[in-house]
């Protein structure tokens, strides 16, 4: 039975800011309305100068965090997240649980459910606290391993993946790939994250997933690994070239997490091919332009970006990603190119983000820009092939 939204919300302002919260995530969004944040979690720590509400906000590129004081800078901060058009909020305190989900009429719908704690919850104490989508301990990674470097990694993509997609209006079943997977790190955590039930942090999504490598033994580890987790049946891996592996029927989604050199190239061009709605691709290395760079003389009064070898490398890095921009935009897709990790864990931190759209750009500036360096863009010579 729908319930009236301004109270819904009074209720969740009282829980946030009761001693007895333990967290609440805000996500999602009402219909024909943008929040400034795609997600928020609020949680209590314990710091060196007392008990804090710790806020944490993602904007779709990084989380943001800060920690408000008890009192007036909490009900300032609480309230402002409640005037975001936000689609559902979850919040679990000392005595019950609470979840509001706004219809698309802009009913509520409250679910509450007593919790078996009756104590008041303890600030966590740190100072500071590490947001993941995929917790670093899951048992997930007891079964397929990885560096805490590489966890970092993967969970950093999964919050760009989670800024990517809509809250609503997803294929059933949403089509993935990853291309160039490798030990699929990614990929499993990738079909976790998305098939996970929503109250466990996850999207609640039936998904079938393909894990591309061109290494035969590397598709049958990752095959084992899926059987014993249990996903054989909506998770599975190929061995082949990116160009070349059969994969049917075409994803809406393609990932693609540090493909060397113009393997990135080649899974775009694929991405392309198949109508991809939506594209999340890290590149690596780029020494496809930086050699071309080498074998020609700088245009105009630019012999100083590209007289010193490191300067010259940093470019081509620049420059192969921004062409690679403008031939997805000229292909229809509205692209962001942002950092998906801070640069102390990975310099290949980058991250091309593209939405299909429809509407292609013009091509002028990027043909002017090939034209002025002499670059003949790997991505260029698949699109047009």
């Amino acid at each position: 039975m729908p319930e009236d939204l301004s109270a819904a919300l009074a209720e969740v302002r009282d829980l946030l800011l009761d001693p007895g919260l333990t967290r609440a995530v805000a996500a999602g969004r009402r219909r024909g309305t943008e929040p400034s944040v795609v997600r928020a979690e609020l949680r209590p720590v314990a710091l060196k100068a007392g008990r804090r509400l710790q806020i944490v906000t993602n904007d779709g590129a990084r989380p943001h965090t800060r920690n408000v004081a008890p009192g007036p800078e909490a009900e300032a901060a609480v309230d402002a997240l409640l005037t975001e058009p936000f689609g559902n909020w979850h919040v679990e305190s000392a005595g019950s649980t609470v979840q509001l989900r706004v219809t698309k009429k802009g009913d509520a719908q409250v679910h509450r459910r007593d919790s078996t704690d009756d104590g008041s919850a303890p600030p966590q104490e740190h100072d500071r606290v590490r947001e993941h989508l995929l917790d670093p301990g899951d048992p997930l990674f007891a079964v397929i391993g990885g560096s805490a470097a590489k966890r970092r990694q993967v969970d950093a993509f999964l919050r760009a993946l989670a800024a990517t997609l809509p809250t609503e209006g997803l294929p059933s079943p949403l089509r993935v790939v990853d291309l160039g997977c490798g030990n699929a790190y990614l990929t499993f955590a990738a079909f976790r994250y998305l098939t996970a039930p929503v109250d466990a942090g996850g999207r609640g999504l039936d998904v079938e997933m393909v894990g591309v490598d061109v290494r035969e033994d590397q598709r049958d580890r990752n095959n084992g690994l899926a059987e014993k987790l249990g996903y054989a049946d909506r998770l599975r891996f190929a061995a082949g070239t990116i160009l070349e592996a059969a994969v049917e029927p075409a994803p809406h989604l393609v990932l693609a997490l540090h493909a060397c050199d113009t393997a990135t190239d080649e899974a775009l061009h694929r991405a392309v091919g198949w109508g991809a709605e939506w594209i999340l691709a890290a590149p690596c290395c780029h020494h496809d332009i930086a050699a071309q760079l080498r074998q020609k003389p700088a245009p105009g009064p630019y012999q100083l970006i590209t007289a010193q070898g490191i300067l010259r490398e940093r470019f081509a890095d620049v420059l192969t990603d921004s062409l690679r921009a403008a031939l997805l935009r000229g292909q229809g897709y509205k692209v962001d190119v942002t950092e998906f990790i801070d640069s102390a864990h990975t310099p290949r931190n980058l991250l091309l983000r593209a939405r299909l759209t429809g509407t292609p750009t013009p091509r002028t500036e990027y043909d002017e820009l090939v034209t002025t360096w002499q670059v003949r863009p790997r991505l260029a010579q698949l699109l047009n092939s």
